[in-house]
């Protein structure tokens, strides 16, 4: 059996990769930080190697004529190279004005190697200006090469010539397409990679308002629900303490029950906002959601604060937890709304119908009053319910009983669950 090579990802990089890597990055950034200190150095260089080429008389190796005036060749020598300062910044004008100084120079043959940092201006302008400029500037760039070929060249040699000088432009031209290719796929890089940092933080943020909703839509429940039950025990109470002591407490201890009932379930549902490595005492232990199976205990209590509640239930419940909350809360809602609005002497009954598929309707219906009171502005009880119904895809709808009958009517369905 073969070795098993090692996955790319995991490949360290050469020491020599990587610390040319580090330099260039390095490099590029002191250049981002300070731009005239690279140019000028690099203008200077230039400037340096072309009067070093007139001074040590190096220009006349190459010449057509030794006739053409010192100042003239000084003068050129400068025009070729100090505009490089603004190479960058002005590529296309640089270039235009070298064009006739390098005219003059094929004309007069002085052939100054200088003449080819025109070369840097075709870099630059392939770098940062449309491709279809290339056309224009070969032309620039190559038009000096014909007149010298014309007024010096013989028959053979003139096809080198142009050749070497088309050959120089479509090197430099391709080196300066890989540099700005490179340079387009790393500002797509860094655009996708902010891009998605951007989503990833909306994500959290969405997360965590969703988690702000469901935990003001259980603390809602918890606390508007016991709160309802204290309520009308403590009414209870109070008419039965003249009469039957008993009874009055009877009802004081249904009070302490639910009541701890309440914090408990607050307690649960306060520590997953706990940080778990914050110094101090451990979070409580956790508990699970309520479910239908502990729809018994909300009825007992409901009926221990006073409203007889009468129960029908068809089918067998084979839910999931979470479709198995949605019904639990709502059915624990509507009593709440029950307790608080449908006035003495009312009653509640809850039709429960299991269906296949995960399907389920449920009805709760009391004998209250028809009109319910206003709206609290701000209430969480009927938007809660809906929004705990509309995870599921299901409706839910409230409101008086069909004449002449006399209440409240809270109806759910849950549509069939769609396989995964």
């Amino acid at each position: 059996m073969e070795p098993v090579k090692p996955a790319p990802e995991h490949r360290a990089a050469e020491p020599l990769t990587e610390h040319v890597q580090r330099f260039t990055r390095r490099l590029g950034a002191f250049d981002r930080r300070r731009p005239l200190v690279w140019d000028l150095h690099f203008t200077a260089f230039w400037v340096i190697a072309a009067l070093t080429d007139y001074a040590s008389g190096g220009w006349r190796h190459n010449t057509h004529s030794l006739d053409v005036p010192g100042g003239l060749v000084i003068a050129m020598s400068l025009a070729f190279s100090v505009p490089l300062l603004w190479r960058r910044t002005h590529p296309v004008a640089v270039l235009l004005f070298m064009a006739p100084v390098d005219l003059v120079n094929a004309w007069t043959g002085a052939t100054l190697q200088a003449a080819l940092l025109q070369l840097v201006l075709v870099f630059h302008i392939t770098l940062r200006r449309p491709l279809r400029a290339l056309w224009w500037v070969t032309a620039v760039v190559t038009a000096p090469t014909f007149v010298t070929v014309a007024r010096y060249g013989d028959d053979g040699s003139w096809h080198q010539q142009v050749g070497a000088i088309l050959l120089s432009i479509g090197v430099v031209a391709l080196i300066a397409i890989t540099t700005r290719t490179r340079r387009d796929h790393t500002e797509v890089l860094e655009d996708r990679a902010h891009r998605l940092e951007t989503e990833r933080d909306q994500q959290i943020r969405l997360a965590a308002a969703a988690e702000r909703a469901r935990i003001a839509r259980e603390m809602h429940d918890i606390i508007g629900h016991n709160l309802s039950v204290v309520t009308g025990l403590a009414d209870g109470g109070r008419y039965a303490a003249a009469k039957s002591p008993e009874r009055a407490a009877q009802a004081l201890d249904a009070i302490g029950t639910t009541s701890r009932q309440a914090l408990a379930e607050l307690r649960r549902l306060l520590d997953v906002l706990r940080d778990d490595e914050q110094d101090g005492p451990p979070a409580a232990e956790l508990a699970p959601q309520p479910a239908l199976t502990d729809l018994d205990r909300l009825l007992d209590g409901v009926r221990r604060a006073g409203l007889p509640v009468g129960t029908s239930i068809n089918g067998r419940a084979t839910l999931p937890e979470g479709r198995q909350l949605t019904l639990y809360r709502v059915i624990q809602e509507a009593l709440t709304n029950t307790l608080k609005h449908a006035g003495p002497d009312a009653t509640a009954h809850i039709d429960l119908s299991y269906e296949a598929g995960g399907a389920v309707t449920l009805t709760v219906t009391d004998t209250g009053l028809t009109t319910p009171p206003p709206a609290r502005r701000g209430g969480r009880g009927l938007p809660g319910m809906r929004e705990r119904t509309s995870l599921y895809g299901g409706t839910l709808e409230a409101g008086p009983r069909p004449h002449p009958e006399r209440g409240w009517r809270v109806h759910l369905h849950l549509p069939e669950e769609i396989p995964q």
